[in-house]
């Protein structure tokens, strides 16, 4: 076999001819040129006029054993009517990339799996390098329909920095992906979503799912009008949970001030028994629960009207969902606690919403899942600087990308 196309073989690159292999301290450089005799622009891919040849120049690409295997070629510049004179595209690599596709592919799949530190280590390649990887890559695979027969979507935010930095994303429930995501939180933010959207994709929305957040609920309300807001049931249930918190450590500073140390002390210690389910109780924490029935009642109370609540989310039924809601919110406005008070007013504010988790089962679960899988995707970054950076390793590792560069595969005869 020649030398020439034991390389093509090799390279396992299609389209392309190998003219010449020639051997370095570090390199293997193969000489190539592309199998078609027409050069086409990068940016549109249609066939253009030659304008005249750039410089020989290297693409890297994948490493081959302790030589860096690199493809050298004399690419002509094309004048394209619509986007200028440019390079011609070359099947081996993206447009205005020095990495061919393989290469650029193992190192997403590399990004995937570990932080752009390991990844520059293992590829032989800068830092910020990797960073432009990824966008080419998703940019180039990220699928361009996934905004199209959109029906049931959820929203929510994601700090990524200090001073309140924040992404906010959109996830497709029925395809379980995120589609789209922007810099900042609230109306604006989503506003975005919309625009890019349109208003026929928008019309066909039929539910979102989200937090209590006004800047959501006045954005979907603006462009989305006939889609059902469904408030997540978790959302709603921690509002219950906060205010025991709340109800908490206002009996125990009222019982410091009356000069019981010993009693607050032990309501302090029942901070967790108080907003844990019924069923989960250990033994001490009911004989804890015991005492604080027999000696605190509004702290009892508190805890009986978070229950209750839970309780009502977990029933089959709309309409008999909706009868104890209305039930629990005439009880918490007489309660005479004040946080309950003030959580019954939220709710009875959304109640259409928030009954609409009855008819719809749908919560933002699915949207937490993606924001706690991005959380480790910053983790191990030690941070992103900047949105843009964030949002595509979001895309890389959660926008249903599939890579398949060619590595070995896991066959081995012993």
């Amino acid at each position: 076999m020649r030398l020439e196309k034991f390389a093509r073989t090799l390279f396992g690159i299609a389209s392309l001819f190998v003219l010449n292999v020639r051997f370095t301290a570090t390199c293997i450089v193969g000489t190539v040129r592309p199998t078609a005799h027409k050069s086409r622009c990068p940016k549109c891919t249609e066939i253009r006029p030659r304008y005249d040849r750039a410089p020989a120049r290297w693409w890297v690409h994948l490493h081959l054993g302790v030589y860096r295997v690199v493809l050298e070629y004399a690419p002509w510049r094309v004048k394209c009517e619509r986007c200028g004179v440019l390079v011609e595209q070359v099947p081996w690599a993206r447009h205005d990339s020095r990495f061919t596709r393989d290469f650029e592919e193992t190192a997403a799949l590399f990004a995937q799996l570990t932080n752009k530190t390991a990844v520059s280590k293992m590829m032989g390649i800068s830092w910020s390098t990797v960073g432009n990887i990824v966008a080419r890559v998703v940019g180039e695979k990220l699928d361009p329909r996934r905004l199209d027969r959109l029906r049931n979507i959820g929203v929510d935010e994601f700090s990524y920095r200090k001073r309140h930095r924040y992404i906010t994303t959109v996830v497709d429930h029925d395809t379980a992906r995120v589609v789209w995501a922007g810099k900042g939180k609230g109306r604006e933010a989503l506003a975005a979503f919309f625009l890019e959207l349109g208003p026929e994709r928008t019309a066909q929305l039929e539910t979102v799912t989200m937090d209590m957040s006004a800047g959501y609920i006045n954005a979907v309300r603006q462009h989305a009008p006939q889609a059902q807001i469904v408030f997540d049931r978790f959302h709603v249930q921690k509002l219950s949970g906060d205010s025991v918190d709340k109800v908490r450590r206002e009996v125990q500073i009222g019982l410091k001030a009356d000069g019981a140390p010993e009693e607050a002390k032990a309501i302090k210690g029942a901070r967790f028994v108080i907003v844990k389910r019924r069923e989960k109780l250990t033994l001490d924490e009911h004989f804890k629960l015991a005492d604080i029935q027999r000696h605190n009642a509004p702290l009892y109370r508190a805890y009986l009207l978070n229950q209750s609540l839970r309780d009502i989310f977990d029933l089959a039924s709309t309409e008999h969902a909706e009868r104890e809601l209305n039930a629990w919110l005439a009880w918490a406005s007489r309660s005479k606690l004040k946080p309950f008070v003030t959580t019954a007013e939220t709710i009875r504010k959304h109640k259409k919403d928030v009954i609409a988790y009855f008819d719809t089962r749908a919560t933002n679960g699915r949207v937490e899942g993606f924001n706690s899988k991005l959380r480790m995707i910053a983790r191990r970054a030690f941070g992103f600087h900047s949105a843009e950076a964030l949002i595509g390793m979001l895309f890389l590792c959660c926008g249903g990308i599939a890579l398949a560069p060619p590595l070995p595969g896991r066959w081995c005869p012993w």
